[in-house]
């Protein structure tokens, strides 16, 4: 029985630069190939090689156009992107962010691919596990990588921190993400950026620089780019993303992330010009946030914090809706139930005749009030008139 050739399968760095011509990213040819983004990312650093139909739907995918196509469409890029890429060489997984693919997962597809019995899945995590499995495996490096975004210690865990908080308090969200650790990296970059930290009078209290001069050198000049800017310089340089997924996560155009990077670059290579090489500046960023010792808090004491962090809001809400209620039901009770008009101020009535004094009386007048009187000498009855 023959067995079928296998097609070539192209170098770890032109499987990613036959990706990115196509346009796609990690998690779209994770679609395509029915394997997760780790996988992918595991066969563009040459870790391992996908096998069997796997190999052979990978190579189609990658090679589905002429060469010569996919030439020309990379020289018609745009020239800013273009020479990012360009910058971009083999380096190797940043700060340990990158999830390894594990043996397991490894024979698990070979045996798939060998039409042989898959071995039985792991027994499910409870939430509470799923939970603190990601935070061990991200907080080291996502703690350095804040550190480094931020340059104050007390800041990065906090942000660290409030972000797993949030993920939990998120968690049937947060667990079905594609890219739990991206998740959970976006929210503390977001939060350890936030301006309103400068309010803070802790923020006005500068931290102890690092020991080393070229390391303070480094992390002066990194802090004093823009924070947008900063922050693609660490994703992409740093953290190891492409230019697609690195513009996701700053929700900006692969154009504008590029761009953001070049200028990022050339700022960090115009103070120190050792920098300029992206392998040495990688190199250097690692060793920077390797050397400070930057702990968190226990992800059981995480979990407890944000849940009593919901509990504090929850009863928050409850009192001030209570409170509400109480005082519109105390101006629904004293206030007036129909409309009373107010009183007109007075005003000077003009035109009246004066009133007419009295005169003296005639004679009839007089003979009528000597009646009247004489007839009230003989005692108090009732006056009654009679008719003449």
């Amino acid at each position: 029985m023959t067995q079928s050739h296998a097609p070539p399968l192209p170098s770890p760095k032109e499987r990613r630069r036959l990706r990115e011509a196509k346009s796609l990213s990690q998690a779209d040819v994770a679609d395509k190939m029915g394997v997760t983004r780790e996988t992918v990312r595991s066969w563009e650093t040459g870790r391992t090689t996908p096998r069997g139909s796997k190999r052979e739907a990978y190579v189609e995918l990658l090679t589905a156009q002429d060469p010569a196509t996919t030439s020309a469409e990379t020289e018609d890029r745009t020239g800013v992107e273009a020479e990012a890429e360009a910058e971009v060489t083999a380096r190797q997984e940043p700060y340990t962010e990158a999830e390894p693919e594990s043996n397991v997962e490894a024979e698990a597809e070979a045996e798939a691919d060998s039409d042989e019995e898959p071995a039985p899945p792991p027994p499910a995590l409870t939430p509470p596990q799923a939970f603190d499995a990601l935070y061990a495996f991200c907080t080291p490096a996502l703690v350095r990588q804040t550190y480094l975004l931020t340059g104050r210690r007390e800041l990065a865990r906090e942000s660290v921190e409030r972000a797993f908080q949030l993920a939990w308090h998120r968690w049937p969200e947060v667990a079905v993400d594609r890219d739990p650790a991206g998740w959970v990296r976006a929210t503390a970059y977001e939060y350890a950026l936030s301006p309103w930290h400068r309010l803070r009078p802790r923020h006005r209290h500068p931290e102890a620089p690092p020991a080393d001069a070229a390391d303070r050198a480094l992390l002066d000049v990194f802090l004093k780019l823009p924070p947008m800017y900063r922050r693609t310089l660490l994703l992409y340089d740093g953290v190891g993303l492409d230019l697609p997924e690195t513009a996701a996560e700053t929700e900006a155009s692969t154009p504008a992330a590029a761009n953001r990077l070049l200028h990022a670059r050339e700022a960090v290579a115009e103070r120190l010009p050792e920098l300029a090489a992206p392998d040495e500046l990688h190199r250097r960023l690692t060793v920077l946030a390797a050397t400070e010792r930057l702990r968190a808090a226990k992800p059981r004491s995480v979990r407890y914090g944000s849940e009593h962090r919901a509990r504090t809001w929850t009863r928050a809400a409850i009192a001030f809706t209570v409170l509400l209620i109480g005082a519109t039901s105390l101006t629904l009770r004293t206030a007036p139930d129909h409309y009373e008009p107010p009183m007109a101020p007075g005003a000077t009535i003009r035109g009246v005749p004066p009133r007419a004094a009295s005169g003296p009386l005639s004679d009839e007048q007089l003979e009528l009030h000597a009646f009247l009187k004489s007839q009230t000498v003989s005692g108090p009855e009732r006056l009654v008139p009679e008719a003449r």
